[in-house]
């Protein structure tokens, strides 16, 4: 390795510099702010975990994305986390233990073997929101409502919420009684929305089978008019997937009540997270990000796998990307100057001053430099005994 290959970062992996760094710290502490200000509990889980935590609930979604190593205590095979929610959940119910309605939220890097997409590194700041012990449909729109605020303190435009339930596809792909691979290959093609591939798995299928209705309902996409489409498929179907529909419905009016200014649609081909996801599932979207910027849903099962069994649901977003997107100003406070000067008045000054406002301290090797490249727009001056603040000419 030559001396400039040692500064090479590996491909998806980077520095973040000022002044992005503060921005995405601001954001950070803006987002993290907001969901407290909702009740939820600010928690720090550990960057590494033993396997089988970090895999637990998730139907090992997580397990291509996670990079894995070897414990030298005790030679048990450790992950560094790709998700935070499978630690929220753990945390709910093993370590914390309580009763009734618990509310976390979280913020820090994740570690990815593979970027996501093009646009993506592998260490994105994840944060985002748990709520656990409710299955209501409240604590749902809770979540949601909540996700969106996030994205508004963001200053995202023009944001799209895509809803969908993933009960419709659980009962329409268990009702159709296919066998393992044949399964597999249209949740593949589902996931993928290839409607030629649909056609030929499902082709045979006869009107009004739960085959033939997957395969209808993986046309369909949009507004309220997608909603309508997807009850005429569906009717006659099971009681659980017409009750899944009507949430979808309540879910989206209650929202367009609260968020005007969010456009809403349906998407029942969205699969994201099935093994795990138990209900109702959401993304937000921007226009010119092929992404979501912000996704969850419920997920009742994960804690069982800890020992508890809780109704949970939740949100996640990656702040790094929303600050690359949003429109948010940032205010950065200019500072004031100080000069390398052993007065003890300046000394007091400066330490009173440092209790609301930014101070550069001159150093010796600073002689003659101009404290406007320093970030400064003022500086202290002796006039007398006294110092005093200037602005710079």
């Amino acid at each position: 390795m030559t001396v400039s290959d040692r500064w090479l970062l590996p491909d998806g992996v980077e520095d973040i510099l000022p002044p992005l760094a503060g921005q995405i710290e601001s954001l950070r502490r803006d987002v993290m702010d907001t969901c407290q200000r909702w009740g939820y509990q600010l928690v720090i889980p550990p960057l590494i975990e033993y396997l089988e935590s970090l895999f637990t609930g998730t139907g090992h979604d997580l397990e291509l994305q996670t990079f894995k190593l070897t414990d030298q205590l005790t030679g048990r095979m450790m992950g560094v986390r790709a998700d935070m929610t499978p630690q929220a959940a753990r945390i709910d119910a093993h370590t914390l233990g309580q009763e009734g309605i618990t509310r976390l939220c979280y913020a820090g890097h994740v570690l990815h073997t593979r970027p996501k997409h093009m646009l993506t590194g592998r260490t994105p700041i994840q944060a985002g929101c748990e709520l656990f012990g409710s299955a209501s449909e409240s604590a749902d729109l809770e979540v949601i409502s909540l996700m969106l605020e996030a994205l508004r303190v963001a200053g995202l435009p023009r944001v799209h919420l895509d809803l969908a339930h993933v009960s419709i596809y659980e009962g329409l792909i268990g009702e159709a009684e296919f066998d393992r691979d044949t399964s597999a290959a249209i949740f593949d093609a589902m996931a993928r929305k290839s409607v030629p591939e649909l056609d030929r798995l499902l082709g045979d299928c006869p009107i009004g089978s739960a085959g033939a209705r997957l395969r209808e309902l993986a046309r369909v996409s949009g507004g309220p008019e997608a909603l309508a489409e997807a009850r005429r498929i569906l009717s006659g179907a099971s009681d659980n997937l017409s009750a899944a529909l009507d949430q979808l419905g309540r879910v989206a009016e209650m929202l367009e009540r609260d968020f005007p200014e969010v456009s809403f649609g349906f998407d029942f081909c969205e699969l994201r997270g099935y093994n795990y996801h138990t209900g109702l599932v959401f993304a937000a979207y921007v226009p010119g990000h092929g992404d979501s910027v912000a996704k969850g849903g419920r997920y009742d099962a994960i804690g069982s796998d800890f020992g508890r069994a809780r109704p949970a649901t939740g949100f996640s977003l990656d702040i790094r990307a929303l600050v690359t997107l949003g429109k948010r100003s940032v205010c950065r406070s200019k500072a004031v100057w100080a000069p390398a000067d052993n007065d003890a008045t300046l000394e007091q000054v400066v330490s009173e001053l440092r209790m609301t406002e930014v101070v550069v301290r001159a150093l010796p090797e600073d002689n003659g430099v101009d404290p406007s490249t320093r970030g400064c727009d003022r500086k202290l001056v002796k006039q007398g005994d006294h110092w005093i603040v200037q602005t710079l000419s």
